[in-house]
């Protein structure tokens, strides 16, 4: 991340472009929750990119010692103010923040895609911060998920991987598929042990939002889009690789 980039103002909705929607709060959330827990290893735990620790908070009942580094001022006062000592919230870039130890437990979800240098970033994890027997939890939107590949064949994007501009307003540098993300990860040096997709997705974070408004949407249905997603990762919201710590 280069240094001159506003991280507040990334974080702020556009006119035509939420940062975050309901469909990533109340949704892809508690799947990503579902996705790690069975990988999760006792110790403690580190979240790179917390923004106001709208998913922190589900981390709390499974860990004691939770540690957030976020870029952003304004969102580390939120979760100050919400979590005051029960998590530890660092104020920095991740090319320049010095932590205390190693983590036996690191999230990374939904924000590689805005890192300037992601592999530069991920060799930093699998060197400086993964515990020897720690595991990486990396998720990020998937370029070929239906409703993106949909939106191009409707002239809205140009192609599945664009970084439309409203994307680029809030920071994003890349719109990763599994392969490529795979790619980065294995040029950090990290150990790829588990792949696969997060929620089966045909429309739009705005859509869903309008349709969780309603009673169309049952609990069923979420859980069915869930399971699909692991039949078939490609075709999901977010892909999402568990990594551990390579040589």
């Amino acid at each position: 991340m280069s240094t001159q980039r506003n991280y507040n103002a990334e974080l702020k909705d556009t006119k035509d472009h939420k940062y975050a929607y309901g469909f990533d709060f109340d949704v892809m959330h508690p799947f990503m929750l579902k996705a790690f827990t069975p990988f999760f290893k006792q110790g403690n735990f580190l979240e790179l990119g917390s923004f106001k620790g709208d998913f922190t908070r589900r981390f709390l009942p499974h860990f004691e010692d939770i540690t957030c580094v976020e870029a952003s001022d304004e969102a580390v006062a939120i979760a100050r103010q919400e979590f005051g000592d029960r998590v530890k919230i660092v104020n920095a870039l991740f090319e320049e923040v010095t932590l205390p130890t190693k983590y036996d437990n690191i999230v990374l979800t939904h924000v590689l895609e805005h890192i300037d240098d992601p592999v530069g970033l991920m060799k930093r994890i699998n060197n400086e911060w993964l515990s020897d027997t720690g595991r990486f939890f990396l998720v990020c939107p998937n370029a070929n998920a239906p409703s993106r590949q949909i939106a191009v064949k409707m002239g809205l994007i140009t192609h599945n991987s664009a970084v439309t501009p409203a994307e680029a307003e809030h920071g994003h540098r890349i719109t990763y598929t599994l392969d490529t993300l795979e790619r980065d990860a294995k040029a950090a040096g990290l150990k790829v042990v588990h792949r696969s997709g997060i929620f089966f997705k045909a429309l739009a974070n705005f859509q869903w939002d309008r349709l969780l408004n309603t009673d169309i949407i049952s609990p069923a249905y979420l859980e069915g889009c869930y399971e699909l997603g692991q039949q078939y990762p490609d075709l999901c919201s977010s892909i999402f690789l568990m990594c551990e710590k390579g040589k």
